[in-house]
């Protein structure tokens, strides 16, 4: 199973993910923004980053970018209910990137992961 860091600033988004990731067997943390997502990336070995796009202080796409750099094996789920972000995130340069629009499915989300790990 992977050991996965959610960050995303809606509590209540990040508690859905963690149970239902949780039930199926990972490893999750969970953080409210990108700064502190970075840092905790800085001291834990991550399998998989699943980021909101939208945050205070560092959005998803810092975020992704800062990740890579520190992290070049990392794999990343970004989350956005705006379309035109998630172009953007596409664009990113790692192919260990998957977009998902909201609202999504806890299975969109897992299909996701489960693709990720097996690539």
């Amino acid at each position: 199973m992977a050991r996965i860091l959610l960050a995303d600033d809606d509590q209540g988004a990040l508690d859905f993910m963690r149970r239902a990731l949780e039930i199926d067997g990972h490893s999750v943390t969970t953080v409210g923004d990108g700064n502190e997502a970075l840092g905790t990336l800085g001291t834990v070995a991550f399998d998989v980053l699943v980021s909101d796009v939208q945050m205070p202080g560092l959005d998803g796409i810092a975020l992704a970018e800062k990740a890579f750099a520190l992290k070049p094996g990392l794999r990343v789920v970004m989350i956005s209910g705006h379309a035109e972000i998630l172009e953007t995130a596409r664009g990113l340069k790692s192919g260990a990137v998957r977009c998902l629009a909201k609202p999504f499915t806890i299975e969109q989300l897992r299909k996701e992961i489960r693709e990720l790990m097996a690539a």
